[in-house]
């Protein structure tokens, strides 16, 4: 069966795709916003619950994996103790899990705390065929996101070191305009130095994040970017000020095939989180 795509959307059935050896199989995380206190709620979801909720699902239904990414805001209150229920269950998966910081993460806290095992923190990382490059985007106490030099450092670095390895290369904040007026003055702001890197490598197929809990999809000069929804609350999409969407959590899988194609499709479970407080102006 042959995987099917309408315009820049995202791929459909993917879990029945007769994917070539080498593939790597890829689950995206992100926006879990967990709390050290395992009742913490965001906009009324018990965020421990819900991404339990989108774990289950993705065991029931979908394939086993190599690697799991989690992009960023993974504990709202950035604690120790947040860090380290996030370890365990990232860490349950046992396969190789990458992991990036969000506006709501302290970066150093995150290395200390989350990184061992097969939970990593490194900026590059390989992976069968592939390379994974995680950039920090992090502004402290800031929600919108930046490039600080040595990011942009080590992703030439990285891409000038393996040409002959596709890459995906991932972030928290969203790197274009999403179509979100308000989330979009929490993009990262100053993303032509990236873009200028990736354009004299073409060993970039993609560029993953989350930041905007819910699903985008575009191209760029060849290069696939995607976003995608959060494992809790969702925004509702082409709104000008805060809207909370209500569709339920999700997650993102790509299959990373060896000759660099990307396939990527984001799913849901079926029910919405319990409290969800759909007519919040605001978090």
């Amino acid at each position: 069966m042959s995987s099917s795509r309408t315009g820049n959307g995202p791929d459909t059935d993917l879990k029945d795709q007769s994917l070539p050896p080498g593939t790597l199989r890829v689950l995206q995380l992100t926006d879990t916003h967990l709390y050290a206190d395992p009742v913490g709620t965001l906009l009324g979801v018990n965020t421990l619950d819900s991404f339990q909720r989108v774990i289950s699902h993705f065991r029931d239904e979908y394939w086993p994996i190599d690697l799991l990414l989690a992009t960023g805001d993974l504990v709202h209150d950035a604690s120790p103790t947040g860090y380290g229920k996030m370890h365990a269950m990232l860490g349950s998966f046992g396969v190789p899990v990458f992991c990036l910081p969000g506006n709501h993460d302290r970066p150093w806290v995150m290395r200390k705390h989350l990184a061992g095992g097969l939970v990593k923190t490194e900026t590059v990382c390989d992976l069968g065929d592939w390379r994974f490059v995680m950039l920090d985007s992090v502004i402290p106490g800031d929600d919108g996101g930046r490039f600080a030099q040595d990011q942009l450092d080590a992703l030439a670095q990285a891409l000038e070191g393996a040409t002959d390895r596709p890459t995906l290369v991932c972030m928290h904040h969203q790197p274009v305009a999403v179509g979100s007026a308000w989330i979009d003055t929490m993009a990262i702001d100053n993303p032509e130095p990236m873009f200028e890197i990736i354009d004299r490598h073409p060993q970039v197929r993609g560029l993953l994040w989350g930041h905007i809990h819910q699903t985008f999809e575009a191209e760029r000069r060849g290069v696939r970017l995607m976003a995608s929804p959060s494992t809790c609350v969702q925004f509702a999409p082409g709104i000008d000020d805060f809207q909370v969407d209500e569709e339920p959590p999700g997650f993102r899988l790509l299959a990373l095939l060896p000759d660099g194609t990307i396939r990527s499709e984001v799913l849901r479970i079926e029910e919405l989180p319990h409290g969800l407080e759909v007519a919040s102006s605001g978090y």
